[in-house]
């Protein structure tokens, strides 16, 4: 078998359409204009060939290196083609297998988001994977995801943010779960609880949660009050009304006329925007009451207190009121503890009374199955005195 028929000079100079063959299966196939290496060889009585790359990428001493190779791996009856695909498909269950964990998180979130009932749940769930998570572990590969992994992020704030701790775990558990399925991991889930972390871990309701939001105490509420009364905007309103509802942001920010009954002296939220999923009446009153019918009514929004657009207010907005008023140290929500500390420090009110007035589901489930109410009439009297306390004169 005669080889090395051609030069690099003829290889260069030959600019004819057709294949001119250098011996042992190397071929130079020149059409259109191109020139490229094509490999040619019979094995088990099939004709087969197969592309080297081009001439501009691929020099004839290189061509007739790789024929070379062939030509042995041909000798112990193996198919050069077939080992090619084998190789590349092995190179991408590779490369599929080391995604990272960022990346299944940042999948896994968007293929839920349309599932999840706010865009908020969303971010909640990008934020604690942002900043627990992927510091950790982010950019390893999914697959090499362990138990002593999961536990450098949640050890570290398992007993002073539960709460946190324990939907982070949740959420790299569905993560890991979801990556399991796709086939980027095998094996356990090394976030499950059950029969797993929970040996491990504390149960969350039996570890002392100190994760608070910075409130303002009870006893400074008459004082700052009367200096957001002084405040004008659509926005000064909403924080007023969310104090007096100790309401959550995002059920005022989203509350619409349609929800509001002035005769009834009830605001009734819908299902679909509170956080247990449960219709939830709020009480209003009568300082509530004579907001409202201080607020025009705007035609191009269905909002109580619509942005300038018309829209829904972003969920800064009510904290950018707190921070232009110079009160750098608290929160939005924080009003809500300052609500139940003063109920539970300086009225007679029933806990459970209190806890339906911050729409709570009660943990001691014997108690909620008895409590089938909603204690409107007890939760009524317990607003107008929380409204009372709130406008005092100072």
């Amino acid at each position: 078998m005669a080889l090395n028929k051609l030069t690099a000079t003829t290889v260069a100079k030959l600019n004819q359409v057709g294949m001119y063959g250098d011996g042992g299966g190397l071929w130079l196939q020149i059409k259109n204009g191109g020139k490229s290496w094509i490999f040619r060889f019979m094995l088990n009585g099939k004709a087969r060939s197969m592309g080297l790359g081009s001439v501009d990428v691929c020099t004839l001493a290189e061509a007739r290196a790789k024929a070379h190779e062939y030509r042995k791996i041909i000798a112990q009856g193996i198919d050069p083609i077939e080992q090619k695909e084998e190789q590349v498909r092995r190179n991408m269950l590779l490369a599929a297998k080391s995604i990272t964990f960022t990346d299944c998180a940042m999948q896994y979130i968007e293929t839920q988001r349309s599932g999840w009932k706010n865009a908020k749940h969303a971010s909640q769930w990008t934020n604690t994977i942002e900043k627990y998570a992927m510091p950790v572990f982010g950019n390893l590969s999914v697959s090499d995801i362990d138990l002593s992994l999961v536990l450098r992020v949640l050890e570290p704030i398992w007993n002073t943010k539960n709460e946190t701790a324990s939907r982070l775990r949740g959420r790299i558990e569905a993560i890991l779960d979801w990556a399991t399925v796709r086939g980027y991991r095998q094996g356990n889930n090394p976030a499950r609880w059950k029969g797993h972390l929970d040996v491990i871990l504390p149960s969350p309701d039996k570890v002392q949660n100190t994760e608070h939001h910075p409130a303002l105490p009870y006893r400074d509420m008459a004082k700052f009050m009367a200096a957001l009364r002084q405040r004008k905007g659509i926005s000064s309103l909403a924080l007023h009304f969310t104090i007096l509802t100790a309401a959550r942001s995002g059920e005022v920010r989203g509350a619409e006329w349609s929800e509001i009954d002035l005769e009834s002296k009830i605001w009734t939220i819908p299902a679909n925007r509170m956080k247990a999923g449960k219709e939830h009446r709020v009480p209003l009153s009568s300082q509530v009451c004579d907001l409202l019918n201080s607020i025009p009514k705007f035609e191009n929004s269905n909002y109580i207190f619509p942005s300038v657009k018309g829209d829904k207010l972003s969920d800064v907005t009510l904290l950018a009121v707190l921070r232009r008023m110079e009160h750098k140290d608290i929160t939005v929500h924080g009003f809500r503890s300052t609500f139940k500390d003063w109920a539970a420090e300086t009225t007679s009110f029933p806990r459970e009374v209190i806890e339906h007035a911050l729409a709570h589901q009660l943990k001691d489930k014997a108690e909620a199955a008895y409590q089938r109410g909603d204690l409107l009439v007890k939760r009524s009297k317990l607003m107008q005195a929380w409204s009372d306390y709130c406008e005092l004169t100072v």
